[in-house]
C-alpha cells in the first residue's frame, strides 16, 4: 500500500507527498486538469502545443532545461485528451530547483512571438512527420471522427488539422494558459526521501503567491449512444491493408471500465491472446493484431487493430474478428483465463509502482480522479470482475450497432 500525505494551499493547489527513504532522488510531478477535450473545436492542438511552450522559458527564467541539467535533473511531459503532465526527477539535495522552475512557469510563461513561432514550427513538423507523412499515421484521425459525433474526443491530441496550430496567435495562447494552467486546476506530487513539512514550506514559498485563477468547470457535450454500425473505407499509400475496429465503453470511473480492460487483455494483449493465437498464428489472416482501450476519463473506446497479410481479404479479416468477439459474448471466459489476465494486470501495477516517477504521476492522476487513495484500491476493482460480469459487459460493448470499422486499404497499383 502506498502511503502519502496531502494538503491544499490557499490558492487551491493540491499537494501530495509520498515518502520513500530508499532513494537519493526526488520526483516532482505537476498534473494540469486540461487536455485536448477542453479545446475550442476551431482551435485544436493547443493543449499539446503547451506541452512544448512550457519548455520555451517562463516569465523570470529564460531557459528551463539548463538550470535543471546543472542540478543533475531530467524532465519530460505528455499530453492526452484528458490531462497535461509535467515531471522532473533530480537529486534530493537540489529539490528546490524543481520548485523554482515549476512555480515560475505556473506563474506565467515568457510569452513572445519568437517562442510561439519556434514551438509552432516544432509541432507542425511533428504533425507532418507522425500524422500526415507516416504510413497509417492518420488512421486515428479517421477512427475518432467515425466513432464520435459530438464529444471532443473526435479529434486527436495533436489537433484536428495542421492549420489550427499554424494559425495560433499569441493572444489565443495566452488566454488558454490563464484559463487552464492555474493553481486551482493543478495537482503537485512530490515523492522521495522528504517530509511533509519540508514540502509544505517549499510549496508555500514558491507556489503560494501565485494567483489561484478560476476553477475550470467542464460542460462538454455527451456522446449519444450509438444506434447503428458505422464503417468507412479510405485508400492510402501503405504496404498492407489494415483494419481498425472500435466500440464505445464506459468512462474511467465506471465499473464497466475494469471489465473492458480485462477483455482487451484476454482478446489481444500479447502472443498468448485469443486474437493473436487464432488470427495471426493459426489462420494467418493478420501479420499482427492488438486489442486495447483508450483509458479515457469520459467514455472511451475498445479498439482492435491489425495489418492484413498480403493476399488475404480485409472483409475476411473483419469477419474473423467479429466471429471471435461473438464467441466471447456467447461463451464468456473460464476462471483460469480470467485469472491469468488479472495476474498480468497485477504484475503491471507492481512493476509501475517500482519507479519513483510512476508513483508520483499515478498519485496525482488518482487525485484528479477524485482521491489519490484509489491507487491502493485499483487492483481490487479488477479482482472483483467475475466471468459472468465480463460476459455481460462483452455483450453490452461488442454489439454490432456499437461498432465502428475503418477499412484502411492499400491504394491499387496504377499501370
Amino acid at each position: 500500500m502506498l502511503q502519502f500525505d496531502r494538503f491544499t494551499l490557499e490558492n487551491g493547489l493540491r499537494v501530495i507527498v509520498h515518502h520513500d527513504d530508499t532513494t537519493p532522488m526526488v520526483a516532482v510531478n505537476i498534473l494540469y486538469d486540461v487536455g485536448a477535450r477542453d479545446e475550442d473545436p476551431k482551435q485544436t492542438g493547443f493543449a499539446h502545443l503547451f506541452e512544448h511552450l512550457m519548455f520555451g522559458g517562463s516569465v523570470n527564467i529564460p531557459e528551463y532545461d539548463e538550470p535543471l541539467q546543472m542540478a543533475g535533473g531530467e524532465n519530460n511531459a505528455y499530453t492526452t485528451n484528458d490531462i497535461t503532465n509535467y515531471y522532473v526527477q533530480l537529486p534530493l539535495k537540489n529539490m528546490e530547483t524543481a520548485f523554482w522552475l515549476e512555480s515560475d512557469r505556473m506563474l506565467s510563461l515568457g510569452f513572445s512571438e519568437k517562442s510561439l513561432d519556434v514551438q509552432r514550427k516544432v509541432v507542425s513538423e511533428e504533425f507532418k512527420e507522425h500524422y500526415i507523412n507516416k504510413p497509417y499515421g492518420d488512421a486515428w484521425e479517421h477512427l475518432r471522427a467515425l466513432a464520435y459525433t459530438l464529444h471532443p474526443y473526435q479529434w486527436m491530441t495533436i489537433g484536428k488539422e495542421l492549420k489550427h496550430i499554424e494559425d495560433a496567435q499569441l493572444t489565443d495562447v495566452k488566454n488558454f494558459f490563464f484559463k487552464h494552467y492555474r493553481p486551482v486546476n493543478a495537482i503537485l506530487c512530490v515523492a522521495g526521501n522528504v517530509t511533509t513539512a519540508e514540502v509544505k514550506q517549499l510549496a508555500e514559498k514558491w507556489f503560494g503567491p501565485i494567483e489561484a485563477g478560476e476553477k475550470y468547470t467542464r460542460k462538454l457535450p455527451a456522446e449519444p449512444p450509438q444506434q447503428g454500425a458505422r464503417a468507412r473505407t479510405i485508400f492510402a499509400d501503405v504496404p498492407l491493408d489494415a483494419l481498425y475496429k472500435a466500440w464505445h465503453i464506459d468512462g474511467r470511473l465506471a465499473p464497466g471500465y475494469y471489465a473492458a480492460d480485462l477483455i482487451t487483455e484476454i482478446m489481444g494483449n500479447g502472443y498468448a491472446s485469443r486474437l493473436y493465437q487464432k488470427l495471426v498464428k493459426e489462420e494467418q489472416l493478420f501479420s499482427n493484431i492488438s486489442c486495447y482501450q483508450t483509458g479515457s476519463l469520459d467514455p472511451g473506446l475498445l479498439v482492435v487493430e491489425g495489418k492484413i497479410v498480403e493476399g488475404k481479404s480485409i472483409e475476411e479479416a473483419n469477419a474473423a474478428v467479429e466471429r471471435e468477439m461473438k464467441l466471447l459474448i456467447d461463451n464468456g471466459v473460464s476462471d483460469d483465463e480470467l485469472q491469468k489476465a488479472k495476474n498480468k494486470i497485477e504484475a503491471m501495477i507492481e512493476f509501475e509502482d517500482m519507479a519513483l516517477l510512476s508513483r508520483a504521476n499515478n498519485l496525482a492522476f488518482y487525485e484528479l480522479l477524485g482521491d489519490a487513495n484509489m491507487i491502493n484500491d485499483e487492483l481490487g476493482r479488477y479482482q472483483a470482475i467475475t466471468p459472468q460480469i465480463l460476459k455481460e459487459e462483452a455483450a453490452k460493448i461488442l454489439r454490432s450497432e456499437n461498432s465502428n470499422t475503418l477499412y484502411y486499404r492499400k491504394k491499387p497499383a496504377t499501370s
